[in-house]
């Protein structure tokens, strides 16, 4: 593995030395890897024209070598893994599939950390998480959206997600972002407690339930406008609101501390135009212990979480707190294997039981407005959880909200619980599915 632990520089083709240190984020992602689990999400557009596949493959050819922190295979080396440029043929684009964010082995795919599918008038993008967050996979979507528009004989300007092919990518858009702001005076310790966890059946190996509900952004924002809040955060008391539900359900008699794991995007509060991870986690929660709650408390205390903690400083002293293990001397030298250990170890007996359920949501989208007629909505999904539960993913374009489940278990009641009371709330809700939903008689 090469010496140095830090490359930005544009990456020069005939340069066989050029390489790419895991960012702060992506260091965790392939410790967690296994036969029936990797860390990966997936982007899709929903077009207003068929896809013409082999239209979309020449885009792709032409996109990918814009994105060099994507067109990658992951290599291990005695202490850390790194990122170096990947030549082979592909990836190529193939027809979609029922179960999506399958596995995705490291040395399979001709080394590539990406997939594009395509079905109907959809076009997706799966991507492993050590590759980037969604901002920069986003990035390459839209991207290769406007090359394929392009190529079909449509003018697409640059702007916003969609980049000019034809230009080097900023140094910026290589950058781990974390080092520069892991600058906070103090390390915030990290509160843990066992959380409430989804029990359910486990699905067949390689399969990902997916439960999609459809709606008016302007339905669902006067509804958050109602109790006095963003749509965020309603859509969080939501979900916190259907898991303490489900909670109740499952054991009326013994209650823990309901808590969603949400990322946060750190280019809000701190400038960066990098193409890899910049996210971190902020846990709303909601104890049953102390009382019930009703749903109007539910959102003032998720309102008030969010004022509280989603700021420039808190953050800063969260990004810091995660630096500090990889700036720590002795720790850079433990072996690879060793580090894998006490990771995966960490993450499976605290991390991942420090949440009930995962959110995200990334916003409304925009895009150039040349680009606007051909795009019907995006969708978004967080991908296989890491243990039985489910994770929720939020996305809009113009006034089409859409709010992705992605579970292993074949049990719904979250999801069920969840849409109903967008439904009660008077939010008209179409509910699309890759599995059998037709209620049992």
């Amino acid at each position: 593995m090469p010496r140095s632990n830090q490359r930005t520089a544009l990456p020069q083709r005939n340069r066989k030395e050029v390489w790419y240190k895991l960012d702060l984020s992506a260091i965790v992602y392939p410790t967690l890897q296994r036969k029936d689990f990797s860390s990966v999400y997936r982007l899709s557009a929903v077009l207003k024209e068929e896809i013409d596949p082999a239209l979309l493959q020449e885009a792709l050819d032409l996109t990918l070598p814009r994105f060099p922190t994507y067109k990658v295979a992951i290599r291990k080396g005695l202490f850390w893994r790194y990122l170096e440029p990947n030549n082979r043929p592909g990836p190529f684009v193939t027809p979609d599939i029922k179960n999506p964010c399958m596995p995705m082995p490291f040395k399979a795919n001709n080394r590539y950390l990406l997939r594009v599918y395509y079905y109907g008038r959809r076009i997706s993008l799966e991507a492993h998480h050590c590759l980037g967050d969604g901002t920069g996979g986003m990035c390459v979507l839209q991207t290769l959206i406007a090359v394929y528009l392009e190529l079909q004989g449509h003018r697409i300007s640059p702007s916003g997600f969609v980049l000019d092919i034809h230009k080097p990518p900023d140094a910026q858009e290589l950058e781990d972002a974390y080092m520069r702001y892991a600058n906070a005076r103090v390390k915030p310790p990290r509160p843990g407690e066992k959380t409430y966890r989804v029990r359910g059946t486990k699905e067949p190996f390689y399969t990902l339930n997916i439960i999609d509900g459809i709606m008016s952004v302007k339905e669902v924002m006067k509804v958050a406008k109602n109790y006095h809040a963003t749509l965020t955060e309603y859509l969080n008391a939501v979900l916190l609101y259907a898991l303490l539900q489900k909670q109740e359900a499952d054991n009326p008699f013994r209650f823990r501390p309901v808590k969603i794991a949400m990322p946060v995007n750190l280019r809000r509060f701190f400038p960066s135009k990098t193409l890899r991870n910049f996210i971190t986690m902020v846990y709303p929660s909601i104890d049953p212990r102390l009382g019930d709650y009703t749903f109007e408390e539910i959102v003032t205390q998720v309102h008030h979480y969010m004022q509280y903690y989603i700021n420039e400083k808190f953050l800063r002293g969260d990004i810091t707190t995660n630096a500090a293990t990889q700036r720590n001397p002795l720790i850079r030298i433990v072996p690879l294997f060793i580090k894998d250990f006490v990771v995966r170890t960490f993450y499976t007996k605290v991390q991942d039981k420090n949440s009930s359920a995962g959110l995200t949501n990334m916003g409304a989208l925009k895009v150039p407005e040349d680009m606007k007629p051909f795009i019907e909505r995006f969708d978004i999904y967080m991908g296989q959880p890491f243990s039985s539960r489910t994770n929720c993913a939020i996305i809009s374009f113009e006034d089409t909200l859409t709010i992705n489940f992605a579970s292993s278990i074949i049990e719904a009641d979250v999801e069920r619980y969840f849409f109903q009371k967008l439904v009660q709330d008077g939010i008209h809700v179409t509910i699309e599915s890759n599995r059998d939903i037709t209620p049992q008689a």
